[in-house]
């Protein structure tokens, strides 16, 4: 092959030298000659690629093709309502809400009404007029709570700054002040980005502690209070996982760690910094109520509640009891499914850890239910949250309010080019780039930001105002229906039957609980009973420490 290579560069060389006697510009394409020899005598040399040294240059062409695909799928080949992890129709909808475009549908609609799964709310002959839905906010606040807040059926889902980049923190809360919603910070901690602009806070605490850790990176009060006690900061939320990587820890790279993000953090510059997958403030369902209890008096009074994603279905039955034993409640709980986004995850655990968030919220709605604490606790929904339709569904399988984070950033101006993980985001929502960040204007996004929230809110008051309801909170799992397959239709309370209030506390228990119950431990986050099984003929007993 070298051979060959030499043989025809060498032909190449002297008829060139002959043209350019009688035409000069010829030399033009003799440099891009031999760039071009240049690397197709590299990728023959090289070791890594297989087809680059079996075919050099041409084989290159096979990246290119490969790194245009996605692009080319969504503007080109893909229909309105394809497209992962979220369709071009869900994305119109989105953008024409943010701009204040005209958002209707022309000649009816483009989904399938007789695919299994197909849902819809069931519409009343006793509609009423839009104009008589009560302002779609609810309070946050158990009996415990002095300074309780109301808060907006839609809000920002946590999303952290650095994470984020400067300029669409500050959108996201220029366009929650001007709106009227809350914007989580996310685990990162509370940002100056966070706070220029005046909205209303959910200050997120993660396994990190950042913003209200010591040099160990344990839990400080003195600083929690310092923020906590911020006008700003109206709820706080601990954070026990997340739906896009639950049970998963995080590292902040060194090369990240910049004299800004440090100070925001409380960590050391320039040094690689772990969140934890648990946290270290606490190591049982009881032990998180006390520190439930120690936040919301370190703060003043304020929301404290936490956040996760369902996996064992006994560990929250614990949590549950610990509620009950303890006398000490959240004031609200964020149910995230298994579907939530981050920016960058685990295929594994993208995929395949954690439930999804219809069949999570039904089950943590069913558990305080049946402790006698339903009526204390908020229900907070987050996972794939977009259109007025689904908060409809979520509030009615028993959330009180919902938080978006992708509708949020489809807001700002994001065109889900999925690489939000690689620094290199093109509308300057999901880097650290400056020059990126530039075109992401802050006064014009906010603005967008506020429009998304208000339209969406909208919509969802003339969808239950059709169901003859005045606010969401009379939403219930009977207004739902959701086609089962070809021949069965069934409402959410069929699939989702409810709970009788207080039917966890008494024998005896509900069956389809029993073995939660059974399991669940106050005193450990893991079930009660040991594990064991059988290898090689030697039993091992796997216990907990």
């Amino acid at each position: 092959m070298p051979i060959v290579v030499l043989i025809l560069a060498g032909i190449v060389a002297l008829s060139v030298a002959s043209l350019f006697w009688f035409w000069p510009p010829v030399i033009l394409a003799t440099v891009a000659g031999v760039v071009l020899a240049l690397v197709a005598l590299r990728d023959h040399f090289q070791t890594r690629h297989s087809l680059r040294r079996n075919f050099p240059l041409f084989a290159r062409g096979r990246w290119m093709m490969e790194a245009l695909r996605p692009f080319v799928r969504q503007y080109f080949i893909e229909s309105d309502i394809d497209g992962a992890p979220i369709s071009r129709m869900f994305r119109s909808i989105v953008y024409q809400r943010a701009k204040g475009e005209i958002d209707s549908v022309p000649f009816g609609t483009r989904v399938d009404v007789y695919r299994s799964g197909y849902e819809w709310i069931g519409h009343s002959l006793a509609a009423i007029p839009v104009d008589k839905v009560e302002p779609l906010r609810v309070k946050v606040g158990g009996p415990d709570c002095r300074q309780p807040y109301r808060a907006s059926i839609l809000n920002v889902s946590a999303m952290s700054y650095g994470a984020l980049s400067q300029n669409a923190v500050l959108a996201l809360n220029r366009g929650a002040c001007k709106g009227g919603f809350a914007h989580n910070t996310g685990e990162g901690g509370i940002s100056p980005y966070h706070l220029r602009e005046g909205g209303d806070l959910i200050w997120q605490i993660g396994t990190g502690y950042f913003g209200c850790r010591d040099r160990a990176g344990r839990f400080c009060p003195d600083t929690f209070r310092e923020n906590a006690v911020r006008d700003s900061v109206r709820m706080i939320e601990i954070k026990l996982s997340q739906g896009a990587k639950p049970g998963h820890g995080g590292i902040l790279p060194a090369a990240k760690n910049t004299p800004e993000i440090a100070a925001i953090r409380d960590v050391p510059v320039g040094v690689e910094v772990e969140s934890p997958p648990t946290h270290s403030a606490f190591d049982s369902p009881l032990g998180l109520m006390v520190f439930i209890g120690r936040l919301r008096e370190l703060s003043g009074g304020k929301p404290v509640g936490f956040k996760l994603c369902i996996g064992r279905r006994s560990e929250f039955v614990a949590l549950c009891k610990a509620m009950v034993e303890s006398g000490i409640a959240p004031d609200f709980i964020t149910v995230d499914g298994g579907e939530g986004g981050t920016g960058a995850a685990p295929l594994e655990y993208t995929n395949s850890v954690g439930m999804p968030l219809r069949a999570a919220l039904a089950f943590v709605d069913d558990c305080l239910t049946g402790f006698g604490l339903r009526s204390s606790v908020t229900v907070i929904a987050s996972g794939k949250i977009l259109t007025g339709f689904h908060l409809v569904k979520n509030l009615a399988l028993g959330a009180d309010l919902c938080n978006s984070a992708r509708g949020m950033m489809l807001a700002l101006g994001c065109v889900q080019s999925l690489v939000c993980n690689s620094n290199h985001c093109p509308t300057g929502v999901a880097t650290q780039n400056s020059r990126l960040q530039r075109g992401l204007v802050v006064s014009d996004k906010g603005d967008r930001v506020a429009s998304y929230h208000a339209r969406t809110l909208r919509a969802t008051a003339e969808l239950i105002a059709s169901a003859g309801l005045c606010h969401t909170l009379e939403l219930n799992r009977t207004h739902i229906h959701r086609r089962i397959d070809q021949h069965a239709i069934r409402r959410y309370d069929e699939i989702f039957p409810y709970m009788p209030y207080g039917a966890l506390l008494k024998q005896p228990l509900p069956p389809e609980f029993a073995l939660y119950w059974e399991e669940a431990d106050v005193d450990h986050f893991l079930p009660r009973h040991c594990l064991t099984r059988t290898r090689s003929g030697t039993e091992e007993v796997l216990e907990r420490v």
